[in-house]
């Protein structure tokens, strides 16, 4: 079941997005680290009601951010739409126990009906470039990738942009 996050589940999500920057340090992805996601930036997906969780059997297992704000580093991108009516996919994470089960293809089913059942026109997200298991994740969705932009404080790799029209 996806649902709001609460503030009090903090720290259960950050064990989560911790265990999945470890999974991903582990096999070469330098996507996420110690310091991203941080406690604040979820801290204000949840002032903004933006922040989800997947939890399955009374435990919290994956997060997933909608939000209507588009990040300045998203401007240069060409998107397939008008930027007024897009919803924004960010953290997305399953915990390493639960992946490969389908929990993120919930969590996106989630994404795209809510997008759809409130009138956005599509739905938009960036992947690291050297994420190929995610890449193809969101291809095989239907998003199309559309161009790269960077985040130095990651990474020195660009992060590709992809929407899905709805």
């Amino acid at each position: 079941m996806v649902r709001p996050a609460k503030l009090s589940e903090i720290p259960q999500i950050l064990n989560i997005t911790r265990a999945c920057a470890a999974t991903m340090i582990k096999n070469g992805i330098y996507q996420w680290n110690e310091n991203y996601p941080s406690q604040q930036a979820f801290e204000s997906d949840i002032e903004r009601g933006e922040l989800y969780v997947l939890e399955e059997d009374g435990q919290i297992i994956g997060t997933i951010v909608l939000s209507t704000l588009m990040d300045e580093e998203y401007v240069p991108i060409e998107w397939l739409t008008p930027s007024d009516k897009n919803i924004y996919i960010h953290r997305v994470s399953v915990h390493p126990d639960f992946q490969g089960k389908g929990m993120a293809q919930k969590m996106m089913a989630f994404a795209e009906n809510y997008a759809q059942e409130n009138a956005f026109v599509s739905v938009r997200l960036d992947t690291f470039s050297q994420n190929k298991r995610n890449q193809r994740f969101y291809e095989a969705r239907g998003f199309e990738r559309l161009g790269d932009i960077f985040f130095p404080k990651q990474s020195e790799h660009p992060f590709h942009c992809y929407e899905l029209v709805l």
